[in-house]
């Protein structure tokens, strides 16, 4: 097992998590399906690979817990390891941080947002979905700064201006849903 993928995976959550609800200094619990960890871990999850893992990020992210929860596990990472998230953050907030505040306004459009992930790369990738679940999936190619994939949502204009949501997958996961 190659547990960087995995690590990475859970303190972009948790420094996600921090950008929109704030940093408090508390453990964070994030739920994993099955396939989303033998996905991150490159194998069948087991016993064996939550130690192996679990020794590896230590150091790093501390004692972390594990419980099983319907189709998959929960994973939770104690307050030292949300503290090392919070100290290990880039000073300008990333990318990540920007696609947060611009999704916080309103009078905003998939193109704003897209226009947002050019801002950081030339090698975006924009695909319209044919779902009712988004209506349009944007990457960056090579995977700098990240390798998601985000699927936008334009919310109705009601009052106030229009809004677009967003959720962020592994690009493993998203080809599973099939929201193409």
């Amino acid at each position: 097992m190659d547990p960087t993928r995995l690590e990475r995976n859970l303190t972009d959550n948790i420094y996600e998590a921090q950008l929109k609800l704030g940093y408090d200094g508390r453990p964070m619990s994030l739920n994993y399906t099955h396939s989303s960890l033998r996905h991150l871990a490159g194998e069948d999850w087991s016993d064996e690979l939550w130690e192996e893992f679990c020794e590896t990020v230590r150091p790093r992210l501390g004692e972390l817990g594990i419980r099983p929860v319907s189709g998959g596990y929960c994973i939770t990472v104690p307050a030292d390891g949300t503290a090392y998230v919070h100290g290990s953050a880039p000073a300008d907030g990333g990318f990540i941080a920007e696609l947060i505040e611009k999704v916080r306004s309103h009078g905003i459009s998939a193109g704003d947002v897209t226009d947002l992930f050019r801002k950081y790369s030339d090698k975006v990738e924009v695909r319209e979905l044919n779902g009712e679940e988004a209506d349009y999936a944007v990457w960056f190619t090579n995977g700098v700064p990240d390798g998601y994939v985000y699927c936008l949502t334009e919310e109705p204009c009601m009052g106030g201006g229009c809004h677009v949501t967003y959720h962020r997958f592994i690009p493993e996961d998203y080809e599973e849903l099939g929201l193409e």
